[in-house]
C-alpha cells in the first residue's frame, strides 16, 4: 500500500491535470470502510477537489472559430441554461465597438478611470452594486442571473491613456439637473408635468420655459422677481459684440441682464488678451459654450446636458440666421468702420426668427442634431411626376424650386452644379413654419434672403405661396397640434433676379394646375393628412417606441410619429435628451464606437453607426437586449425596402 501511495504521489507531481482528475474520482467514490459522518480532522486531511485549469483566453465573438463580425446585422447569442464560469460575449460585435451601461438604482458609476488600467487579456468584471468600483465581490462567480451586477466591458488595450468614450452620459453626474430632467418620473394623468431645476429650487412646468419675461418697472420693484424667473430658465442664448454691446438674448430684456452680459464679455476678453480662446466652461449646474464669429460672441447656457459640439452647431445656426438678414460683407463693414456699432437696429424685426430657432433647439430638433432633412413619405413614381411638373414649367431665372409640407420636403429641382445646404433649408423652414409672421400670412410672399451655405456675400429672392390642405369644415374636426402644424403646403421658388416676381408667380400657377390635373396634389394632401406612421405600423410587433434613422449619403433622416408614447412637450424633450446623449457617445473624439447600448430605469436605448446610416432607437425599460437588436435589424431592412419613398435620392436637376 505504501508503494502504491508513493506511485500515486509521483504521478500527481508529474501531471497536475491528471492529479485533479484522479482526486476527483477518489473523492466522489463512496467509502466502504467509513460509516456516518467523518471527524473534522479527517475532513482536513481529505483531498480537496480542484476546479481545473482556467482557459487562457475568452472568446469575444461567439464560440465558433473563424466567425466573422457582421457589419450590417446585430445578433445576440442564446443564453445558456445555467450561468457559466466563463464570461461570454453579449453580441457578435467586438467590445471595441460596443459598450453597455447599466443604471438600476440611479447612482453614478463612471468607468472612465478604469479604462487606463485594463488588462490586455479580454475579460469581464462582475461587481456587486453595493461594492465600490475596483473591489471584487467574493460571491461574484456564484452570483448567477438573479444577482445584481455591474458589468464593465473593456474598450481599449493595455496602457491606453484614453478618456471616456461614452461622452456626457457617463461623465456627467447623474444627480445633476440635466440628469434629473431626463429621469425624473412624471404622472401620466397630469397635463402639466413638473421637473425640478436644482435641489433647492421649487418645481416648475417645462411649458413655462418659453414664457416671455416682462420688462423691469420704472421704479425697479419687480427686478428681483424677474431675475429669479430668468435664472429658472433651463436654456439661454446670448449674442453680443466684441465691444460688449448686446445684440440678442432669448430671455429677459437688456436692462435686466446687462450685468451678466458685462461679466461674460469680461471673461471672454480676458482669455483673448492672454492669446487664448475661451470655448466652454461650467458654473454650478450650467454649461457655457462660446463661439466667436468675426465681431460677434455667441454664448449658449444650458442645464439640459447637451454636449459642447451640439451646442456649437446650434450657435452656428443662430449666426447663419443673422447672416441671412445682413450678409457677411455688410456685417464686417459695419464693425470695421465703427466697432461699437449697435446691431439691434439693423436686426430689428428679425428677433422673432432668432427666438423661433432658439425655441426649436430647446424643445429638441432632430434636423439640427443630425444635420439633415426630413422628407414626406410618398411613392417614388408620384415624386417623379411632381419633379417633372416643376421641370416642365421652369422659368429661365429659376435657381431652386421646392414643394414643402410642414417642414418636410416633397420635391426639389436644382441646377446640376449646385446643391442645397441643409443649414440653408433649416433657415427657410424656420422662417416659414416656426416664425409666426410668415406662417400666418396668406397668399404670396416675396422675401429677400441670404443663404450662407450657398453664398454668404449676397441675397437671393424667394417667392413663397401657401396652399391649404384642409377644407374649412374639416379643419374644425382636427384637434392634433401636429396635424395643424403640417396642414399647410408651401411652394418655394428661388431666384437670383430681384425682378423675377411675376415670372415666378406664373410658374407657380402652371405647376399647381398640372398637379391638380394629374392628381398629384391629392396624393400630397393625403400623405400630409396621414401623418408619420407609428413604429408598429412600420415593423409589426416591434418593441421600439421611437427612432431616428439618418441616411448619411443623402443627408436625410426619417422618424415615426411621437404618438402614443411621447405626447407631451416634456416627454419629447426627454426623448431628445436621450438622442443627444447617444449621438454624443458615438461621435466622441476620444472613442470610435459603432454600437452603443444604454440601459436606464426608464428606457433602453441603442445607437448604431455604419458608413451608410446612423440609427438611434429607444424602447421600454423592460425590453431585452435581444428583442431590441432584432427590432433594429428589422427596421434597417424596412428602410432599405422603402428607401425610394422616404428619401429623395438625387432629385431633379437641370
Amino acid at each position: 500500500m505504501q508503494d502504491q501511495a508513493d506511485s500515486q504521489s509521483g504521478t500527481r507531481d508529474e501531471t497536475p491535470s491528471s492529479r485533479s482528475v484522479q482526486v476527483l474520482s477518489e473523492s466522489s467514490a463512496p467509502s466502504k470502510s467509513t460509516a456516518g459522518l467523518r471527524s473534522p480532522s479527517e475532513l482536513d486531511k481529505s483531498p480537496k477537489p480542484s476546479l481545473g485549469t482556467r482557459r487562457a483566453t475568452l472568446g469575444l465573438i461567439g464560440n465558433g472559430k473563424g466567425q466573422k463580425s457582421p457589419t450590417q446585422t446585430l445578433r445576440v447569442p442564446k443564453r445558456a441554461s445555467r450561468p457559466s464560469l466563463h464570461s461570454t460575449a453579449t453580441t457578435v460585435l467586438s467590445f471595441a465597438d460596443t459598450h453597455t451601461q447599466l443604471h438600476s438604482d440611479g447612482s453614478q458609476r463612471t468607468p472612465a478611470h478604469s479604462l487606463r488600467s485594463i488588462s490586455s487579456r479580454p475579460s469581464l468584471a462582475s461587481l456587486r452594486l453595493d461594492t465600490p468600483i475596483g473591489h471584487r465581490s467574493r460571491a461574484a462567480s456564484e452570483a448567477g442571473e438573479t444577482a445584481s451586477i455591474y458589468s464593465l466591458a473593456p474598450t481599449v488595450g493595455a496602457g491606453a491613456d484614453a478618456e471616456s468614450i461614452l461622452g456626457d452620459l457617463l461623465v456627467t453626474d447623474q444627480r445633476s439637473p440635466g440628469w434629473k430632467f431626463l429621469h425624473e418620473p412624471t404622472e401620466k394623468k397630469s397635463e402639466s408635468p413638473v421637473v425640478p431645476f436644482d435641489t433647492g429650487e421649487p418645481k416648475a412646468d417645462f411649458n413655462r420655459e418659453f414664457d416671455e419675461i416682462p420688462d423691469v418697472d420704472s421704479d425697479g420693484s419687480n427686478e428681483v422677481a424677474l431675475l429669479e424667473m430668468w435664472r429658472s430658465k433651463r436654456k439661454h442664448y446670448l449674442i453680443l459684440s466684441a465691444a460688449g454691446k448686446p445684440v440678442y438674448n432669448r430671455h429677459g430684456s437688456d436692462n435686466l441682464i446687462s450685468s451678466y452680459i458685462g461679466v461674460i464679455q469680461t471673461i471672454i476678453s480676458f482669455f483673448e488678451g492672454s492669446g487664448d480662446e475661451l470655448k466652454s466652461f461650467t458654473a454650478g449646474a450650467s454649461r457655457f459654450v462660446v463661439i466667436t464669429r468675426g465681431p460677434l460672441y455667441l454664448v449658449a447656457i444650458t442645464k439640459l446636458g447637451e454636449s459642447d459640439s451640439q451646442l456649437r452647431v446650434q450657435l452656428e445656426a443662430l449666426y447663419m440666421q443673422i447672416l441671412s438678414t445682413l450678409t457677411l460683407p455688410t456685417l464686417s463693414n459695419m464693425f470695421s468702420k465703427r466697432p461699437s456699432t449697435d446691431l439691434r437696429r439693423p436686426l430689428q424685426g428679425t428677433e422673432v426668427l432668432l427666438s423661433a430657432l432658439a425655441d426649436t433647439f430647446t424643445r429638441g430638433s432632430p434636423p439640427a442634431l443630425l444635420s439633415s432633412l426630413e422628407c414626406l413619405k410618398i411613392r417614388n413614381h408620384h415624386r417623379q411626376t411632381i419633379n417633372a411638373s416643376l421641370l416642365k414649367n421652369k422659368c429661365k431665372d429659376l435657381l431652386y424650386g421646392l414643394i414643402v409640407a410642414g417642414g418636410r420636403l416633397v420635391s426639389v429641382v436644382r441646377p446640376r452644379t449646385h446643391s442645397l445646404h441643409p443649414g440653408d433649408l433649416q433657415l427657410i423652414f424656420n422662417m416659414l413654419f416656426e416664425a409666426g409672421g410668415v406662417k400666418a400670412s396668406e397668399g404670396e410672399n416675396w422675401i429677400p434672403m441670404c443663404l450662407p451655405g450657398f453664398n454668404k456675400n449676397g441675397y437671393l429672392y424667394m417667392y413663397v405661396s401657401f396652399l391649404d390642405v384642409l377644407e374649412a369644415e374639416k379643419r374644425e374636426e382636427v384637434s392634433s397640434p401636429s396635424i395643424r402644424k403640417e396642414d399647410r403646403l408651401a411652394v418655394l421658388l428661388i431666384s437670383a433676379n430681384r425682378e423675377s416676381f411675376y415670372e415666378l408667380r406664373e410658374m407657380r400657377d402652371r405647376v399647381i394646375e398640372d398637379l391638380e390635373t394629374n392628381g398629384e396634389m391629392n396624393i400630397i394632401k393625403s400623405a400630409i393628412m396621414a401623418g408619420r406612421p407609428s413604429t408598429t405600423d412600420i415593423v409589426s410587433g416591434t418593441v421600439l417606441q421611437h427612432f431616428l434613422y439618418k441616411s448619411r449619403s443623402n443627408l436625410q433622416y426619417f422618424m415615426p410619429s411621437y404618438h402614443p408614447t411621447f405626447n407631451t412637450l416634456l416627454e419629447r424633450r426627454r426623448l431628445m435628451s436621450v438622442y443627444h446623449n447617444l449621438h454624443a457617445s458615438v461621435h466622441a473624439k476620444a472613442g470610435h464606437l459603432k454600437v452603443h447600448h444604454c440601459i436606464s430605469r426608464e428606457f433602453i436605448a441603442l445607437a448604431w453607426v455604419t458608413p451608410a446610416f446612423e440609427l438611434y432607437c429607444v424602447a421600454g425599460p423592460t425590453t431585452s437586449r435581444s428583442a431590441l437588436t432584432q427590432s433594429a435589424n428589422k427596421l434597417v431592412q424596412w428602410v432599405k425596402k422603402e428607401e425610394q419613398r422616404i428619401f429623395i435620392i438625387g432629385g431633379a436637376v437641370f
